[in-house]
């Protein structure tokens, strides 16, 4: 999967940092195998900050906003809502292609 990392108003992203979001990230996989690519802006300002993220996958885009006063909360944050609609987005996979296998049973009968 491509990870693209880019900041806000010219802060520059830490090793530290890059390594947390990957980790992060990395663990979407195991929600749904099908991710084609992931796009993270970090945005610091004085009280506020941001971690928005972007994943694409098949057919589908899905956005995560999170704020908080940690950059690494707003990243878990983002990636704890990423998480819940992938489980969703397959569930509604998982749901048509049971409701398209059954359709064709029926009509083989």
């Amino acid at each position: 999967m491509r990870v693209n990392i880019t900041a806000r108003h010219g802060k520059m992203i830490s090793e530290r940092m890059r390594t947390h979001v990957n980790a992060e990230i990395e663990k979407l996989d195991k929600f749904y195998e099908g991710i084609i690519g992931c796009d993270v802006v970090l945005d610091s300002q004085k009280m506020e900050q941001t971690a928005e993220v972007l994943v694409s996958i098949h057919g589908h885009k899905l956005t995560a906003i999170e704020h908080s006063d940690d950059i690494y909360k707003s990243i878990d944050a983002a990636v704890a809502k990423l998480e819940r609609q992938l489980k969703k987005v397959k569930a509604k996979l998982h749901h048509y292609e049971n409701k398209r296998f059954i359709e064709e049973v029926k009509e083989a009968v």
